[in-house]
Parts: structure tokens; C-alpha cells; sequence
């Protein structure tokens, strides 16, 4: 019997193998081919510690010495554009990321293609970053290696049992079934966490994945945009940032679903790509790809980490929603303190905020 067995190969299941990894024997299991194969590897990548409620922003700023050392952040700034009709919800906004007012004309300098007719306000933060997300995963992954993890791709969950002294999981890999036993699980299943929870008996806070679609094109007006921001719609109706010379847009919808491999709504990244023009001097004349990710959430929209109140031996590593690159470190190293009993690094306040037991049975 192993020490812990972490079910869910993306940045929440990979992180929490890292972490776990220090303190016994870890297994992995991940059911698609490769690490980070849903949500985490359609990731906006983006860094902002002031980007998320309370709990989020908390584990955001504890995150941030991790992602300097590990060299995966590089400067992109944010530009925040808003249209008439929303100056209560710019002055809002502008003021919750602690971003500074700026001119349509100032605005137009950092995003070259912003139709100053149609923006009204604006606003530009410097301190926001490009997120390597491939970069932070490896090394997540190659600590856990490191210190003796077992990492099986192409596993895929099929029965949990519970057993005297831990558990007992099956998983199905190539026509085979292979059965692990553990004295701890942890549910890192991402948009399929509550179907593990299930498995295993476990009472579920409700984690809900939502669909968020991406859409690629070409460099808009053949322009580079390298040096162009990270670009929000006060509204969130749309944001777009650069990718490797080209661009990407996202309708930023939030479309409830169940667990499944989520593509792009054509319908979605039409209507969004539409509220994006408005804003724009150069139209949409071609998409050269389209993609969909589920990003899932708790109920009030903060992490789950930690033990269930049911059962101490089934640990939570849920909820990411968007935030999962942004707040791993931090929120990998509370999953190991509570799992050493040790007191953790973090306020006693933000680990209530985070713990399972917030939930009513």
C-alpha cells in the first residue's frame, strides 16, 4: 500500500504529487496520454495576483516568489477597455486590480488596433504577466519524479473502494485493469471531481465545470503583437492577448457543463469575436483555430483543499476554476502542511476559507 494516490494529471493533481512527494510514496494516475491535457493545457496562462476573490488573490500573492524562482512568468501587462454607459463598473474594476486610468489615445498607444471612438475609459496595469504553463507543470512533474512518484498516463478511474486503512482503486489502461491501494486519495480530478467523490463515497461541495472557448487569428492588420497587452473588456464580455505572433480572443463565456473533453460552441466564439470587433479598428477575417476548456468551481468560488469532514483520508484538491497556474504553488504546499500536520505558512483565515468543512455536510 502506498502513501497517497493522486487522481488528476493537470496542474492541481501534478502540483499536489510534487508537494505529497516530500512526505511518502505518491502514484499519479491521469486518464488522457499526457499531463495537463484538459483545462491546464488551454489555459489562458496569464499571472495576476490581484485576478479572483479574497482566498484566490491571497494564494496568488503566497504563489509568487515560486513562479519568479522557477522562471515561468514574463512581463505582459493588462489593458482594461471599457465603452460608454460603464463608468460605475470601470471605476469598480479599475480600482479592484489597482490598475491606473489612462486615455483612449494612451490606450491606443500600448494596443494599436483600439478604436478610440468606441472606448470610453481605459486603464493599464504593468504588473501582470505571461504565465509559462507547459514550463510550471514540467517542473512540478519533474519534482515528483524526483523524489520517487510514479506518474501513469493513460489511466482512467473505474471503481473506489474503501478499505481498513485506506483505498482501494481500479483503473483501466489499455484493455487492463490495475488496482492500487493507498492510505490516502486525493481527488484532483479537475471537472471530474465530483464524479470521483461519488466513487468513493464522499460527500461533494458541488464543483460545477464551465465552458470557456478560445479562438485564434492571425496577427490583426498584419502588425506584430508581441508588445501588446493582455487586453479585458471591463464587462468581461471579451479578452484577447497575443500567442506567438498570432492572436487569441476569448467570448470569456461561462456556460455550465458536465465532465467531458469540451470543444468550441461556433455560435459562442461568433458572438464573441463580434463584441471583440467593436472595440477594434482591424475586423476578424479569418480564425485558424478554435478550442474549449472546463474550468470548475465550488459554489462560492474559492479552492477546496484539504480533508473531507467525512472521511480525513480523502483530500480535496479541487475548484481551480481559472486560477489553477496562479495559485499552485501555494495551494500544493497548504495540501502537504495539513496532510504533515504542520502549521501552515498560510493564515489560519484563508485556510478556513479554502477547507472542505466550510461546506455544510
Amino acid at each position: 500500500m502506498i502513501d497517497f494516490l493522486v487522481i488528476g494529471g493537470g496542474i492541481a493533481g501534478t502540483s499536489a504529487a510534487a508537494a505529497l512527494s516530500t512526505l511518502g510514496a505518491v502514484t499519479l494516475l491521469e486518464a488522457e496520454p499526457a499531463l495537463g491535457y484538459h483545462a491546464s493545457g488551454r489555459s489562458a496562462a496569464m499571472f495576476l495576483e490581484s485576478y479572483g476573490n479574497g482566498p484566490v488573490r491571497a494564494l496568488n500573492a503566497a504563489s509568487a516568489a515560486t513562479h519568479r524562482e522557477t522562471g515561468v512568468l514574463s512581463p505582459r501587462g493588462l489593458l482594461i477597455v471599457a465603452g460608454p454607459g460603464e463608468e460605475e463598473r470601470f471605476a469598480r474594476t479599475h480600482a479592484a486590480f489597482g490598475a491606473t486610468p489612462v486615455t483612449p489615445g494612451e490606450a491606443a498607444a500600448l494596443w494599436p488596433i483600439l478604436d478610440t471612438a468606441a472606448c470610453t475609459r481605459a486603464a493599464h496595469l504593468g504588473e501582470v504577466f505571461d504565465l509559462d504553463t507547459d514550463r510550471l507543470l514540467q517542473h512540478f512533474a519533474r519534482t515528483a519524479r524526483e523524489n520517487g512518484a510514479v506518474i501513469r498516463t493513460g489511466h482512467t478511474v473505474s471503481a473506489v473502494t474503501r478499505l481498513d486503512g485506506g483505498w482501494a482503486v481500479e483503473a483501466r489502461s489499455g484493455g487492463e485493469t490495475t488496482t492500487i491501494e493507498a492510505r490516502i486519495l486525493v481527488n484532483a480530478a479537475g471537472a471530474w471531481a465530483d464524479q470521483v467523490a461519488a466513487m468513493a463515497g464522499v460527500p461533494s461541495p458541488g464543483i460545477q465545470p464551465y465552458r470557456r472557448s478560445m479562438a485564434r487569428i492571425p496577427a490583426p492588420g498584419g502588425l506584430d503583437t508581441r508588445s501588446w497587452p493582455f487586453v479585458d473588456e471591463v464587462a468581461e464580455r471579451w479578452y484577447a492577448k497575443p500567442d506567438a505572433g498570432a492572436w487569441l480572443v476569448s467570448p470569456a463565456e461561462e456556460d455550465p457543463m458536465d465532465p467531458h473533453d469540451a470543444w468550441a460552441d461556433d455560435m459562442v466564439i461568433a458572438e464573441g469575436l463580434a463584441r471583440y470587433e467593436a472595440f477594434v479598428t482591424e475586423p476578424v477575417t479569418r480564425v485558424e483555430t478554435t478550442w474549449a476548456g472546463l474550468r470548475s468551481f465550488a459554489p462560492d468560488r474559492a479552492l477546496v483543499i484539504g480533508p473531507a469532514p467525512s472521511d480525513p483520508a480523502f483530500l480535496w484538491c479541487a475548484g481551480q476554476g481559472g486560477y489553477g497556474f496562479q495559485t499552485a504553488p501555494a495551494a500544493s504546499r497548504l495540501l502537504a502542511d495539513l496532510v504533515a500536520g504542520r502549521p501552515p505558512e498560510l493564515d489560519p483565515a484563508l485556510c478556513a476559507a479554502l477547507s472542505p468543512a466550510r461546506f455544510p455536510a
